[in-house]
């Protein structure tokens, strides 16, 4: 009796050790965790690739007065990501509230197309613009950049947390966590293009 009783503790400590790893999440499915993964890794990788090598010519040519540079695009993105996501951790520490779902009027691929539409001019918050951002360089830009992605790739990697029932207002309209999670990711890839348009100008230094 004794050795049937120490096997099942044992059974029951073998399936609670071997699942302390899956995840279980009710709230993002297994598709909207693959999404949400692939537009982070794939912003920080086409933000490496449009910044390698270029020399300081290049860093801050712009194509006109009023157009921010290759750096200053960086320097915003980077003072961005940061921002938006200190949004996220403040909402994600309220309680789940379903009943805030109805004042949600935009849908997930919507949300995305509506942040990479550089047809639309905005003009970013003094705090975001690069001249306030507070790097020194753009090196150091990208460095904190790498950073607080990697952490942002891990953390949805990893989260249980109910990030659809969490909601929070942007100046557009209200939507949610998860939202907000592929919005920062989005909006890097409306600058990215943006440094990109920077790069295809008139004049822009061969090296």
């Amino acid at each position: 009796m004794l050795r049937r009783t120490t096997g099942r503790l044992l059974l029951i400590l073998i399936v609670i050790t071997g699942s302390a790893g899956t995840i279980v999440n009710n709230s993002i499915s297994k598709p909207d965790r693959k999404y949400a993964l692939s537009i982070m890794k794939d912003s920080q990788k086409e933000l490496t690739k449009a910044t390698k090598g270029l020399s300081t010519a290049q860093q801050d040519f712009k194509a006109a007065p009023d157009r921010w540079s290759v750096r200053e695009c960086v320097y915003h993105i980077a003072a961005s990501e940061k921002r938006l996501w200190s949004i996220f951790e403040e909402a994600m520490k309220n309680a789940p509230a379903p009943e805030k779902r109805k004042e949600i009027r935009i849908k997930d691929d919507e949300l995305v197309t509506m942040a990479q539409d550089r047809s639309k001019k905005n003009q970013a918050p003094e705090s975001l613009r690069p001249d306030n951002a507070g790097y020194k360089n753009m090196a150091e830009a990208l460095a904190d950049f790498k950073i607080s992605r990697q952490d942002h790739i891990r953390y949805m990697r990893t989260s249980t947390e109910d990030m659809r029932n969490r909601v929070v207002q942007l100046a557009f309209g209200w939507i949610d966590c998860y939202q907000l999670y592929i919005f920062i990711a989005a909006h890097s890839k409306r600058h990215i293009a943006q440094l990109q348009e920077v790069q295809a100008a008139a004049g822009y230094p061969k090296k």
